[in-house]
């Protein structure tokens, strides 16, 4: 399995995966919902790939299997989606992902990954506090988390979270 860059050619695959990914949702009767509700679209991810802050992890037939998007927020990398195709959950892809994720943020010298997920699913905050994010108290949330968890607010999502991570830490 490798992970790189996201490439112009597999950016219309992209929306499908993370419908794929979301079916994880339905196991969770009052998130079911969001197995059927948009995703983003090529205009969005090709944002994210002239950024050079989007990834693939891909199989030895390089077809893609999960993705994470970011972009550059003041001193952080901040994580946007990171979506694994629901039949390679469970792999490992998720942390290779992220793991590709801190390099370059260590690469392009930002002192955070930063990120809003749900609180209470077990693929979301509990995962991604194994990797070793914190939770942010409200009263540590910058300006840009704070619109981001009000904007997520406004569009249906409960029970969210921002989290951090140290860039300087070691994994």
């Amino acid at each position: 399995m490798l992970v790189r860059l996201t490439r112009i050619e597999d950016v219309p695959l992209l929306p499908a995966l993370e419908r794929s990914a979301a079916q994880a949702f339905r196991q969770l009767p009052h998130l079911a919902w969001l197995a059927d509700s948009d995703v983003m679209d090529e205009t969005q991810h090709l944002a994210f790939v002239s950024e050079g802050c989007s990834w693939v992890a891909v199989d030895d037939q390089d077809q893609a299997l999960g993705f994470l998007c970011a972009s550059v927020a003041d001193d952080a990398l901040h994580i946007h989606e990171l979506s694994v195709r629901q039949e390679a959950q469970g792999q490992g892809l998720g942390r290779r992902l992220l793991d590709q994720a801190f390099d370059a943020a260590r690469h392009k010298g930002l002192a955070w990954l930063t990120l809003t997920t749900f609180d209470d699913v077990p693929w979301n905050a509990p995962f991604y506090q194994r990797y070793g994010f914190e939770r942010l108290a409200v009263r540590q949330l910058d300006h840009r988390l704070q619109t981001i968890i009000s904007s997520e607010l406004a569009h249906g999502l409960t029970d969210r979270c921002a989290m951090r991570l140290a860039i300087t830490c070691g994994l």
